[in-house]
C-alpha cells in the first residue's frame, strides 16, 4: 500500500510491527515497496517506540492483537491500556492484527541457535509480514 502525494507521486510507507508483552516489546520494520518485514529490536516502553518511529520515519504501526485459538478476544486490561496510550501519544495510524501463534512460530524459526534477533523482534517481524502480505 502506498499513498498518493499532492504531486501524484506515490509515497513508500514505512511500517513498524509491534509484538507487545508485559516485560518486552518486540519491534520489526517493513515498507510498502519491498513488502518485507525484518526484526528490528526489543524495547520496554512507549517512549522507546516513539523514538524508533522518529529515527526510522515510520508511517503506520501494526500491533499484534492477542486472540484465543477460537478467535475470541483475550485482550487484557494491560494490552488495552498499552494500545490506548500508544494511540494517544503517537499521532500516526495504529492497526491491530491477529497475532495467534506468532511467538511459537518465532521459536520455530530461531530454534536452539543463538541469533542476533530476539524472539520478540522475530515475532514482531511475523506479525508485520502477515499484515504486509495481506495489504
Amino acid at each position: 500500500m502506498s499513498i498518493k502525494m499532492k504531486n501524484n507521486k506515490l509515497k513508500n510507507l514505512r511500517y513498524l510491527g509491534v509484538d507487545w508483552g508485559g516485560a518486552r516489546i518486540g519491534l520489526a520494520l517493513g515498507d510498502s515497496e519491498a513488502k518485507l518485514a525484518t526484526p528490528f529490536k526489543v524495547v520496554s516502553s512507549i517512549d522507546e517506540i516513539e523514538q524508533a518511529i522518529k529515527e526510522e520515519s515510520v508511517d503506520v504501526i501494526v500491533v499484534g492483537k492477542p486472540l484465543k485459538m477460537s478467535g475470541d478476544e483475550r485482550l487484557s486490561d494491560e494490552f488495552n491500556k498499552f494500545v490506548n496510550a500508544l494511540k494517544s501519544k503517537i499521532k500516526i495510524p495504529v492497526e491491530l492484527i491477529d497475532e495467534r501463534l506468532s511467538s511459537k512460530a518465532a521459536d520455530a524459526l530461531i530454534g536452539d541457535r543463538k541469533t542476533k534477533a530476539s524472539r520478540d523482534a522475530v515475532a514482531a517481524m511475523l506479525i508485520l509480514q502477515s499484515y504486509l502480505d495481506g495489504a
